[in-house]
């Protein structure tokens, strides 16, 4: 099957379930409002709207009351949400090909080509994520783009070991022999013949990465290794857990939920996906 109908399969599959219909709808809103905020369409969540820690009220800036400084809490969740589909996708188009690529190139060629790929994602496994994360992220400054770099060094280890063992059952069977035959090249064999079938993979895999980039975002942020100039829900969630001992409980629940609701769609759509693709689901 060809990537265009495979798609389009995959598209009619997710839209016949409702939950991973309303999921897609999540996960497009979000991605919205991060295009929104590229666009300059997104309010400024820098420039106060009240007073300081006001509460939750019926207006657009004030939905989810405000911060110390008199900030939208709204505005500010909105921001982070940029931050945070920005690094998810943007680490996902990242590792995808590399790990696609070298899962490849693994698979097909063996010897000392495989040799080497698995000396090298040995080697990146061996050390512990948050150490190299911390190592680009003083190199590179704290920041989207470090961030990006960070999780796209550490993440494409899975999909190129799930490619690789994908190619070795697969470069045995009739139609790559056939091709071998009729005189295709190892670069047609493998980008014409063997990824189509075995595109299911980094599919998947792909939903799987951008929700751990996500989380991974947040989490590193309020540690201190991640992003600290502009918005990020793990810079709010630290400054909103100290605010609970006050009884300011907004900030949190608001950043919280925006994140739960990401989160939690992007998991069903992984599932939706897997179930949709794997051939041995069902």
């Amino acid at each position: 099957m060809s990537a265009e109908p495979m798609l389009l399969a995959v598209g009619r599959s997710l839209w016949r379930r409702p939950q991973a219909r309303v999921c897609l709808l999540v996960v497009l809103a979000y991605l919205g409002v991060a295009l929104a905020g590229y666009a300059g369409l997104l309010p400024s969540h820098e420039t106060p709207v009240g007073g300081s820690m006001d509460g939750p009220a019926w207006s657009w800036p004030l939905l989810l009351g405000t911060d110390v400084l008199g900030r939208s809490v709204f505005y500010r969740v909105l921001a982070g949400a940029q931050t945070a589909v920005t690094i998810g996708f943007v680490t996902t188009l990242l590792v995808i090909p590399v790990g696609t690529a070298l899962g490849l190139l693994a698979g097909w060629f063996g010897g000392w080509v495989d040799a080497f790929i698995t000396w090298l994602y040995t080697v990146v496994v061996s050390i512990p994520d948050i150490l190299l994360i911390t190592a680009i992220a003083y190199s590179m400054g704290r920041g989207i783009e470090s961030m990006c770099v960070a999780l796209a060094a550490t993440g494409w280890v899975g999909i190129m070991r799930l490619v690789r063992g994908e190619v070795l059952k697969h470069k045995g069977k009739d139609y790559v022999m056939a091709a071998r035959l009729l005189g295709a090249g190892s670069g047609r064999i493998m980008f014409g013949e063997i990824l189509p079938n075995v595109m299911h993979v980094s599919i998947v895999t792909s939903s799987l990465v951008l929700l751990a980039a996500v989380k991974s975002e947040v989490i590193l942020t309020y540690l201190g290794l991640g992003v600290q100039d502009g918005a990020s829900w793990g810079l709010l969630i630290s400054g909103a857990a100290q605010d609970l001992t006050n009884d300011i409980w907004w900030p949190l629940a608001g950043t919280v939920t925006a994140m739960f609701l990401l989160i939690y769609a992007l998991s069903v759509l992984a599932d939706a996906l897997r179930d949709a693709l794997d051939p041995r689901v069902g």
